[in-house]
């Protein structure tokens, strides 16, 4: 795959930028900048090489319709602020722009359109509006890995009609994630947590024949633990999962893969109630567990002890409310002092993943945070993304 560092000669070209600027929004402003930030230095590298940029990306699900919520505009704001660079941002209709109405002022850097998904064509991964973005530009950039996985116009098609490759936060993203799936520096651990076990079943069959520990926790593991004969209360579970379960245990047991899942819990009796540190065979039916206890916080920072590589998805109990937060903050806490020592190399991953390391102001402190929800996932089932597949 080739990156934007092997174009040699980007002088005066403009090169369509596919970004994933899709941040959350709330009254027009933005709550969370991450995505921004890690797309800033593929910007930085294509101003400093005299490129043009004109920059694509979407918001939202508006479903081929304009909706004046998910413009572009706010984030234009963010991101001329974040670069002390004026951008131009132009609304007209995508399908009228020419190659030439860009640029006219000679002093322009960037451009951005507006949002992509305001055209039905876009998510129909339609050809002709395909070919009529890559007329715009020279070169094509996509910086978007969260949208790899999608098979849409300015994501797959578009590679057919210009030169493509990859951008370097795309390429830092396929990097990180073979770290921890193809070239494995063992023990390797996963920690994988979330709601519903059977969305996450598929990438523990995928991750169990490659590494040595996974350990589940958050919602997920009530499912375990009800499985293995315990009171779970009105904590959250999924139902008709025990054949899930048993395949899991059944699989890890053939490839030697310790599954581990907590030994004591915090419970509450309600999202807002306080916390109480339970055995397991303490939980009483009008409990929630919305954590992880102390002994399996000890056992998962010595899993992390004797691991090289880990990865991360989804926290370890109800983070939002800080009194069920302290298992997730205990195990990123373990994860950067080893990422101090450099004796792990970390991979995290997911949207509350990364809305906690934002809290904890840990995200620097990883070797590798993905901004991607469902393309990290899917890379992790060992999907092809469609994305990835255009650019190689």
């Amino acid at each position: 795959m080739r990156d934007i560092k092997d174009q040699i000669n980007l002088n005066k070209k403009k090169v369509l930028l596919r970004l994933d600027l899709n941040v959350p929004l709330e009254n027009g402003k933005i709550t969370d900048t991450t995505r921004i930030d890690k797309i800033l230095p593929t910007i930085n590298y294509l101003l400093k090489n005299d490129a043009k940029i004109i920059i694509l990306s979407h918001v939202g699900r508006p479903k081929g319709k304009v909706v004046n919520e998910l413009s572009l505009e706010p984030i234009c704001e963010s991101l001329e602020s974040k670069l002390k660079t004026n951008i131009k941002f132009i609304k007209k209709n995508i399908k009228e722009i020419k190659s030439s109405d860009l640029f006219i002022d000679r002093n322009e850097k960037i451009v951005i359109l507006e949002n992509l998904r305001f055209y039905e064509e876009e998510e129909k991964n339609d050809k002709d509006f395909a070919k009529h973005l890559a007329n715009l530009a020279d070169i094509y950039v996509n910086d978007a890995f969260s949208c790899s996985h999608r098979a849409h116009a300015s994501i797959f098609e578009i590679t057919k009609f210009i030169s493509s490759y990859a951008g370097l936060q795309l390429k830092l993203e396929i990097e990180a994630l073979t770290k921890i799936t193809s070239e494995i520096k063992k023990p390797i651990t996963c920690i994988i947590g979330g709601s519903k076990v059977s969305s996450k079943f598929n990438i523990i069959k995928n991750l169990i024949p490659k590494f040595d520990n996974i350990i589940i926790v958050g919602g997920m593991a009530n499912n375990i633990l009800k499985y293995k004969g315990h009171e779970i209360g009105k904590s959250l579970q999924e139902d008709n999962c025990n054949q899930i379960v048993e395949e899991i245990f059944s699989l890890s047991k053939k490839e030697n893969c310790k599954i581990f899942y907590p030994e004591d819990v915090v419970t509450g009796k309600s999202l807002n109630g306080s916390p109480e540190v339970k055995e397991l065979e303490n939980v009483s039916k009008d409990d929630l567990i919305l954590d992880i206890g102390p002994k399996t916080i000890k056992t998962i920072h010595d899993i992390i002890d004797k691991s090289n590589t880990i990865l991360w998805n989804g926290p370890a109990g109800y983070f939002e409310n800080p009194s069920f937060a302290k298992g997730s903050i205990e195990i990123s806490k373990k994860i950067v002092e080893k990422n101090k020592n450099n004796t792990i190399y970390s991979v995290a991953g997911g949207g509350d993943t990364v809305a906690l390391l934002n809290i904890v102001d840990a995200i620097n402190s990883f070797n590798f945070v993905s901004t991607a929800g469902g393309a990290f996932l899917e890379y992790l089932e060992g999907k092809e993304l469609p994305g990835i597949k255009a650019l190689n």
